[in-house]
């Protein structure tokens, strides 16, 4: 990563600002507290964004692309080009030549918008030190807010048996967030958050924060994300110290935790051996929404069928399949994989995977034993490493305003930048390699 004491505009005072109003916009929203118990929770169109959510997200966009521009680091915003102009020129593509170009544009917009801003979003502060304080402040102010919702707001913070879609999951916790698989995997990157405060910052602020998203995670009734904690842990832990099983852990783990999940439902002998292990092989009837998306796919492989172009559509939702089938009326596939090979065909899925697992380990080979064992890359890996598996059974793929997309993004760019920190003090000086440190 660059030299944090080199980033920043002496005297602005504009990054921290703009880290902050960022921050709060994705983990928070303009939005929170959601009432589920509506009709409209029903309605394919529900969601769309509101004009004042439009008009902040467009303001934070423009703030951050002039800091950015201006910034002596711009040539690293929206980088690495090579692949990802070509990726999105592909997405637009497959967008303009479905059903619903118009829903495609906006969504690829908004997610080369998020991008920038991710790539710009470490530039912002002044030092490292910065960071986790800045970090620290924003996830206690998330917390602050979940808790609140808890307290004084409990019949929109807590699911109750009165909501339309699941009411099922009565009396378990979301806070402001949308749903509690949102609350879930939200508390388990805040608690990556709080083990790197405690290094860089604040051991007593990154307690607080561990403690209270521990606590709220074991409300929210998220079984995948409360297990996935520890797993996780342990995993990074396992990355760092043994290189040798770097490419096995990410490429053969998602490629593994992906055949078990989606392709038990898909093929009955690997379902059968699945419950026999005692695993729920419908993965919480996510099953029968992967044998449909599977069936889709398998109609129209190349191009897919347009970004945001196939769930919640109006044809799809209304057009009768819902004699055949429920999953026509799911929200999305809850699977980032699957979901981008439905929206933008094989060449989609292969650019992306090139993006999100192959560079990035790219990028971790390179890193000196400083910058390799340090909190910050620590961090970076903890989060890559939990939302590339978390994705196996969520959909958070190029959802422009998704706070774990967005986090996910700064993370592959704060990879990025440790690795470019590491080949330019090679150039310095190749010899004068530092010592390791934990």
């Amino acid at each position: 990563m660059p030299d944090f004491g080199s980033i920043g505009i002496g005297g602005i005072g504009a990054g921290p600002i703009l880290f902050m109003a960022i921050f709060l916009f994705f983990w928070i929203s303009l939005t929170p507290f959601v009432d589920l118990t509506g009709e409209a929770t029903l309605d394919p169109s529900a969601g769309n964004s509101n004009r004042l959510n439009q008009i902040v997200s467009l303001s934070l966009f423009a703030g951050t692309l002039c800091y950015g521009i201006f910034h002596p680091l711009r040539a690293t915003i929206l980088q690495p080009r090579a692949l990802l102009l070509p990726m999105f020129g592909w997405f637009l593509f497959v967008s303009l030549i479905s059903s619903h170009p118009m829903l495609g544009i906006k969504a690829v917009i908004l997610t080369v918008m998020a991008t920038i801003n991710a790539s710009i979003y470490l530039l912002m502060p002044n030092s490292e030190r910065q960071f986790a304080k800045m970090l620290a402040i924003g996830t206690l102010i998330m917390l602050a807010t979940a808790y609140y919702g808890i307290v004084f707001k409990p019949e929109l913070s807590i699911h109750q048996l009165s909501e339309l879609r699941e009411p099922m999951n009565a009396g378990m916790w979301r806070g402001h967030f949308p749903h509690k698989n949102s609350a879930a995997a939200a508390m388990v990157v805040a608690a990556f958050f709080g083990l790197f405060v405690m290094s860089v910052w604040s051991r007593l602020a990154g307690i607080a924060i561990i403690v209270l998203s521990v606590v709220f995670l074991m409300h929210t009734g998220g079984k995948t994300s409360s297990a996935m904690l520890p797993a996780i842990l342990i995993l990074a832990w396992m990355f760092e110290r043994v290189r040798f099983l770097r490419i096995p852990i990410v490429i053969g783990g998602v490629g593994l935790f992906n055949l078990f999940a989606v392709g038990s439902a898909v093929f009955r002998p690997l379902g059968n051996f699945v419950t026999s292990l005692g695993i729920d092989a419908t993965f919480t009837n996510r099953a029968d929404i992967w044998r449909f998306a599977f069936d889709a796919l398998a109609q129209n492989p190349i191009t897919g069928y347009g970004i945001k172009a196939f769930w919640q559509t109006q044809e799809l939702v209304y057009g009768g399949g819902n004699v055949e089938t429920w999953a026509v009326a799911a929200a999305n596939g809850h699977n980032s994989y699957l979901d981008i090979a439905l929206m933008a065909g094989i060449p989609g899925l292969v650019m992306t995977l090139l993006w999100v697992l192959v560079l990035p380990l790219r990028d971790i080979s390179r890193l000196s034993p400083a910058i390799e064992h340090s909190p910050l890359t620590r961090l970076f890996i903890r989060v890559w490493l939990y939302l590339i598996f978390n994705a196996g059974l969520e959909s958070l793929f190029f959802e422009g305003g998704n706070l774990l997309w967005f986090t996910f993004l700064f993370c592959l760019y704060g990879l990025r930048f440790q690795s470019s920190a590491t080949l330019t003090e090679d150039r310095a000086a190749p010899a004068e390699r530092p010592a390791p440190h934990v």
